[in-house]
């Protein structure tokens, strides 16, 4: 009888603490877990008219390598290169092995000099970008420049000035949405509406730290810009692309030397806060990419909308995915996943197409000098970090 009785408050006790924790897993019994599943997208390759528009351009400093993807692009987009100048010579022989026809100017006044070129592109150290761009433009030409394309608030009020003075194009490539698939195909899948108004973009940026490869005036924030106003630009241009902001401003900003010890100036860490009137951003910029990963960086963008979100591995996808360019996707109907490799990336052809018929297709001006101007805050006001 004891036995017996034992046996049934047992099974009692253990029955009333199964049906207590029911409610802790809401809707677990109603989901089959096992079930779900991610239906992949490998988007083809567009097949894709000539250009229908074609300038001449030409290139001023190659003192970083940012100046191949800038000029493939433009090539590609119908330009092309007619000249190129570098006053460090040493930089020449590289880029004249991947250019081979290209004609090696004597100076850089001859290339400004030259009415038959339209558009001049340049990835110079950091702090002649923008002189650069104002002797440019007043000479009648267009410009484009790697980033940072300006790095201080005072040569902004030149720059701004001058443009507006001279009605030409000053456009910056913020590569890391201009310049990558997954990037060009986040904004398509946005402005289709599939996740619904853009509320919030976090863009992380880190980057693999290799002090031999790397010129002294990259250590220098008087001549580089610092962390936030250099790669700190990309994602300034992604918040407000993503979320459509035409005004925006910065929350919080903070830098710091963690590691970095023999270049007590530099900064290998930074992160900021920016706001427009509808969305928030958050974005962190580092140096700590660690030599076990297979590329220089995880970058990675999430995208928040009020009917779903969007997830960017742009250069690797540490959970096994080959290659980069991945692409998440998960709104209110299911879970997609697009390969992103084979999307075409319009830029060059935009640009070349608005040097020539005087519109803004590639980027409106507007939205390249805010982009530039929210990461200038942001390294200005920045709080230093004790480290």
């Amino acid at each position: 009888m004891n036995s017996n009785r034992r046996k049934f408050l047992k099974q009692s006790f253990t029955s009333a603490a199964a049906m207590a924790a029911f409610p802790m897993l809401p809707d677990a019994f109603s989901m089959d877990l096992n079930n779900a599943s991610i239906r992949e997208v490998i988007l083809k390759p567009e097949n894709r008219p000539q250009p229908k528009e074609s300038i001449r351009f030409s290139v001023i400093g190659l003192n970083h390598g940012h100046i191949y993807g800038i000029a493939d692009a433009i090539i590609g987009g119908g330009g092309t290169m007619v000249a190129v100048y570098s006053k460090e010579p040493e930089l020449l022989p590289n880029f004249l092995k991947k250019y081979p026809n290209v004609k090696v100017a004597k100076s850089e006044e001859e290339i400004i000099g030259d009415k038959s070129i339209q558009l001049v592109a340049s990835a110079s150290i950091p702090i002649d970008r923008a002189p650069l761009g104002i002797r440019v433009m007043q000479a009648g030409k267009d410009y484009v420049t790697d980033k940072p394309g300006i790095i201080t608030l005072e040569q902004f009020k030149k720059v701004k000035k001058v443009q507006k003075e001279t009605k030409r194009i000053y456009s910056i490539m913020y590569s890391e949405r201009l310049g990558n698939p997954a990037s060009v195909k986040a904004g398509e899948l946005i402005q289709s509406g599939v996740i619904g108004k853009v509320i919030q973009t976090i863009g992380l940026g880190p980057h693999r730290m290799n002090p031999a490869s790397r010129p002294v005036w990259f250590f220098d924030p008087q001549k580089a810009g610092g962390v936030l106003c250099d790669i700190g630009s990309h994602q300034c241009d992604q918040f407000l692309y993503y979320t459509g902001s035409k005004k925006a401003e910065v929350n919080f900003s903070q830098i710091g030397n963690f590691n970095t010890k023999a270049y007590p100036n530099y900064q290998d860490f930074g992160d900021m806060s920016v706001r427009s009137p509808h969305a928030t951003g958050y974005i962190r910029i580092d140096w700590f990419t660690p030599n076990g990963l297979g590329t220089w960086g995880d970058g990675r963008t999430f995208i928040l909308g009020t009917e779903g979100y969007i997830e960017m591995r742009k250069y690797i996808d540490i959970a096994g995915r080959k290659g980069g360019n991945h692409l998440f996707l998960v709104n209110q109907k299911e879970t997609l996943y697009y390969d992103c490799s084979s999307v075409y990336m319009p830029y060059g052809e935009h640009l070349v197409s608005d040097v020539v018929n005087r519109t803004e297709t590639a980027m409106t001006q507007d939205h390249c000098f805010l982009a530039t101007e929210l990461a200038l805050n942001a390294q200005k006001m920045a709080r230093p970090l004790n480290v």
